[in-house]
């Protein structure tokens, strides 16, 4: 029995291992939501004037090589350090929604590279927060100028972004914070600013009040003028008359009628 190994197969098997290592490299496959920058060493390097490669398996030449970027929505977490109108730093928690262009990731790889996140998004979202938070005060920063905030940020990057191949979704601030000493005078504020509102509603609503009642005592006098002006004695008596007259048709009483009394008005006796 020959246990020598036959020399005949070591071509073989070299030119097997030279293959699979030429498949290796000759083969790429990009995952869901990502997009291959091919790059052609021997034909002008990056490839920009074709679409990128779309998921799933592809064959390149092995003298190529191709990088893959993320083309899915992605966030930036960025916590910064910015001051307001009056020169205060201000403490701005923040996340940025982003995506690469997908027709542009040839363009974005070739002029920004892989590290576009840090060379190219960060500084302009940061550049675009203090531009912006400059422009108002730790009160209105406090207040209610969040979402006024936010959407200034957002333009602001788009604006710096724009023609540079990476897409901003969206800009959320989270937390806006401010010096404690500032936050505690502001609150101090808003406290006498709600207290002083309170008193001029209950001192305005004092006022509204005496002045209808006001109102309500002028009509009544005025009523009462009017009535006793046109109260003159012909019409007391005729008043006094019907009276008597509706007294006398009462079923539960005898009424007899005697003489007359003062004003000429009849004397009505019985009490049954």
């Amino acid at each position: 029995m020959n246990n020598k190994f036959p020399k005949a197969l070591i071509p073989v098997i070299i030119i097997g291992i030279v293959f699979l290592i030429i498949l290796f490299k000759a083969t790429v496959t990009i995952g869901s939501g990502e997009g291959g920058v091919l790059y052609r060493t021997l034909d002008g390097g990056v490839v920009t004037d074709e679409p990128p490669m779309g998921e799933g398996f592809h064959f390149v030449a092995p003298w190529n090589s191709v990088f893959v970027y993320e083309v899915r929505q992605q966030s930036l977490e960025e916590k910064m350090q910015v001051l307001s109108s009056n020169g205060l730093e201000i403490k701005l928690d923040a996340s940025t929604w982003f995506q690469p262009k997908y027709d542009d990731l040839g363009k974005l790889h070739k002029e920004k590279g892989e590290e576009y996140i840090e060379r190219l998004l960060k500084p302009a979202v940061r550049s675009a927060a203090r531009a912006v938070v400059g422009r108002y005060s730790p009160e209105q920063l406090y207040a209610s100028k969040r979402e006024a905030i936010q959407k200034e940020i957002l333009e602001e990057t788009q604006l710096l972004l724009k023609n540079q191949y990476v897409q901003v979704n969206e800009i959320l601030v989270r937390d806006v914070s401010l010096p404690t000493t500032i936050k505690d005078a502001i609150e101090r504020k808003l406290r006498q600013e709600q207290e002083s509102l309170e008193y001029e509603f209950r001192l305005t609503k004092a006022q509204k009040e005496a002045e209808r009642q006001k109102i309500e005592a002028e009509g009544k006098a005025r009523a009462n003028t009017i009535l006793s002006q046109s109260l003159t004695d012909k019409v007391l008596k005729e008043k006094g008359i019907q009276a008597t007259v509706e007294l006398s048709k009462s079923n539960n009483a005898k009424v007899i009628v005697v003489g007359s009394g003062d004003e000429g008005l009849p004397i009505i006796l019985g009490n049954n």
